[in-house]
């Protein structure tokens, strides 16, 4: 060998990624498969020889390694929020006006713009340059860490290629499939007899949950960023600044295009069917009106783009006006998602049938003749309930149009009245539960109809289903199926039932072998030490979402702390409003659900308590401390300082402000503290004051 083993694997592992860089992120490949095989080929030869040059970094690395047992839960440093949806021109607008109304400015506002990639969302951690982490969104606060799988996508750089990289750098970004590539998998997977993906997206998702990474290796994915997590080290000032950073560390993204005039090149193009595999197609909107042409011309594009998207995003491009516009509820104040009208399309209604869900509400869906609805096949569509079936005049045997709600959801949108059979008659829901035969209930502040028999195996099944879910208990070896045939077979009544279940009972079970089982009761020993607000939710008490499970989790810290409290507790929290409120003092009154809670903790759950600190301790009580800057400990487990000691974080500088905590690169929030006279204290004196 003409050089030395250590510099040459340092040759081929940069030539790859450059050549990786070009091909998957590009779309213009600077050699051949034959010549790049030779150059990986040669580095596989090298690491092999010498073991002591395998590193993080090499692509070697991209091909997957063993199967996982499971994904490791890890808490984003920074939540990971949705974006408010608009869904016309005039919302755009709307949208424009709000935010000038709360910077109190008249002038324009600059927006960064790009399309709504439709995969699912995904935050690379690069340490020092090196990838370390990569969380699905998961529930906003706590992702999944697929770094075995992220690795094998040849878009992402395992090693930024910046000479001097943050020390801490949080990229988010959208996994996804493309179009034709999805296509292939679907065709290849149909000759093997293995899974067909309904759409891209899940394809993504599907292949990005694999827990052998080999798998997701053989699948083509790619990546591509558009937003900051945390970021320490760099302090870019605008949208724009922050990809100009994506692009020097060779990051997949969507550049932006210089002006309205490529916008119309590229229509024009489009409307020839010539438009370029991948165009830039980000742009820098001066105002709402530049924001608005952009949506319009995206939308007309969108039909010829390599990926699947669903509205575009439309960012305020100066980040100090983000941080003055902070955020509503789980939402940023200063962004928003401008949905497309869904793709349309007429078929036949063969049928409507009900079905009961676990608080007994009886739901009408229509069962249609197959029609492909953007790439997908819709066969049932909800009807919601009796006011919006008479509202549309649907029934059996009409022509009706569907859509996909949000590109997603199939939906009736409206009859087409000139094709109504003469036998077709008004639908009415059963006044008897289709499932038990009970009388169905209708109360005079609700749409909806519901079976009120509580052993009715409908409402029990959808409540297992419920209980067991990922974001509830997350016991994943019990499935659809295996509820309803515990069900059916009479061995599960309650959801602490399935703790009694054993070996010898569910081997007496058909097709049940005893890996299955032992899969089945280990799941179930897996779940029995749930966070508080997993466990709130898995009780199903309605009106009680993930959100609302967390909220009670944080303010009572405990179970038996909520079930004594009453309304005027309840609503004194903040997103508690009286009907959350009342069901759930209903729900602890229930003697049946009380016992319930009790026959799970004698079969051994034990959710995880939250830290409860004395109210004579509770140091920052009445406090409003927001938090900014890089500090010794990641932002949201400070935040979660301030309020177990009594206090409240918000998320922007206001009047309200008592204190903000800056650490440092502690930007416009600092800057706005001092102009409305808010003490601005360090590190050291906020721990006194905890002290």
């Amino acid at each position: 060998m003409s050089k030395a083993p250590k510099i040459r694997a340092a040759e081929l592992r940069s030539l790859i990624e450059k050549y990786n860089y070009a091909y998957h992120v590009l779309d213009q490949p600077e050699i051949t498969d034959f010549q790049f095989d030779q150059l990986f080929n040669e580095l596989l030869d090298l690491e092999s020889k010498y073991p002591e040059l395998q590193s993080a970094d090499s692509p070697t690395q991209r091909a997957g390694g063993p199967p996982l047992d499971k994904f490791e839960k890890v808490e984003h440093r920074q939540p990971m929020l949705s974006l408010q949806n608009a869904y016309s021109t005039d919302d755009i607008l709307a949208f424009d006006e709000r935010l000038k109304k709360a910077l109190e400015r008249d002038d324009d506002i600059a927006y960064a713009c790009s399309p709504k990639l439709d995969g699912l969302a995904l935050e690379l951690i690069y340490e020092d340059g090196l990838l370390v982490g990569g969380l699905t969104r998961g529930d906003g606060r706590v992702g999944e860490d697929v770094l075995s799988n992220v690795k094998t996508i040849s878009s992402i750089p395992l090693r930024l290629s910046s000479s001097k990289p943050p020390k801490l750098f949080e990229v988010r970004g959208e996994a996804l499939m493309y179009k034709e590539d999805f296509r292939r998998l679907n065709e290849t997977n149909d000759e093997l007899g293995g899974q067909i993906f309904a759409n891209p997206r899940n394809a993504a998702a599907g292949t990005l949950r694999q827990l052998d990474s080999k798998i997701a290796a053989s699948r083509p994915l790619h990546f591509i960023a558009y937003g900051p997590g945390v970021l320490e080290g760099i302090a870019p000032k605008t949208q724009q600044q922050f990809e100009s950073i994506l692009a020097e560390n060779s990051l997949p993204h969507l550049p932006m295009m210089g002006s309205i005039k490529d916008m119309k090149e590229l229509t024009a193009l489009a409307k020839k069917g010539k438009l370029p595999r991948f165009p830039a197609l980000g742009f820098l909107a001066k105002n709402a009106d530049e924001a608005k042409a952009y949506y319009e011309f995206i939308n007309d594009i969108r039909g010829q783009l390599p990926f699947d998207i669903d509205g575009v995003v439309i960012k305020v491009n100066d980040w100090s006006l983000q941080d003055q516009l902070g955020f509503i509820a789980r939402s940023p104040r200063w962004a928003t998602a401008a949905k497309f009208q869904p793709e349309q399309a007429e078929t036949e209604i063969e049928d409507i049938i009900c079905q009961v869900g676990r608080t007994g509400a009886l739901t009408p869906v229509a069962v249609m003749k197959p029609v492909k609805v953007g790439g997908v096949t819709i066969t049932n569509a909800t009807l919601h309930n009796q006011d919006e079936i008479d509202r549309k005049d649907v029934r059996i045997g009409d022509h009706v149009i569907v859509q996909r709600a949000g590109d997603v959801i199939p939906e009736v949108v409206e009859v087409v009245l000139d094709k109504r059979p003469n036998s077709a008659k008004p639908y009415l829901l059963p006044t008897h539960c289709p499932v038990c035969s009970e009388p169905v209930q209708k109360l005079d502040e609700e749409v909806k109809s519901r079976c009120v028999n509580p052993i009715c195996p409908a409402i029990l099944k959808n409540s297992l289903q419920h209980f067991v879910s990922r974001r509830a208990m997350n016991v994943d070896k019990v499935g659809d199926k295996l509820i309803d045939l515990l069900v059916d077979e009479g061995l599960v009544k309650t959801f602490s039932d399935l703790y009694r279940l054993n070996q010898e009972t569910l081997l007496a079970l058909p097709r049940m072998g005893e890996k299955s089982v032992t899969n089945i009761l280990e799941s179930l020993e897996a779940s029995k030490h749930p966070s508080l607000a997993r466990f709130i939710y898995a009780l199903g008490i309605r009106f009680v979402g993930e959100q609302t499970a967390q909220t009670l989790a944080d303010h009572f810290k405990s179970i038996d702390a909520l079930k004594t409290a009453d309304e005027d507790t309840l609503k004194d929290i903040e997103d508690i409003g009286p009907k959350v409120a009342s069901s759930i003092v209903r729900a602890f009154k229930n003697q049946a659900f009380i016992k319930e809670i009790s026959d799970l903790e004698a079969q051994g759950l034990q959710y995880q308590k939250g830290i409860v600190i004395p109210e004579s301790e509770q140091k920052l009580k009445g406090l409003n401390i927001v938090v900014t800057g890089t500090l010794p400990k990641g932002r949201e487990e400070v935040k979660q300082m301030i309020t177990l000691a009594g206090g409240k974080s918000a998320g922007s500088v206001s009047k309200k402000t008592d204190y903000l905590l800056a650490g440092e690169a502690a930007g416009s929030k600092a800057e706005k503290a001092e102009k409305l006279g808010v003490k601005v204290i360090n590190w050291d004196q906020f721990l006194e004051l905890l002290n």
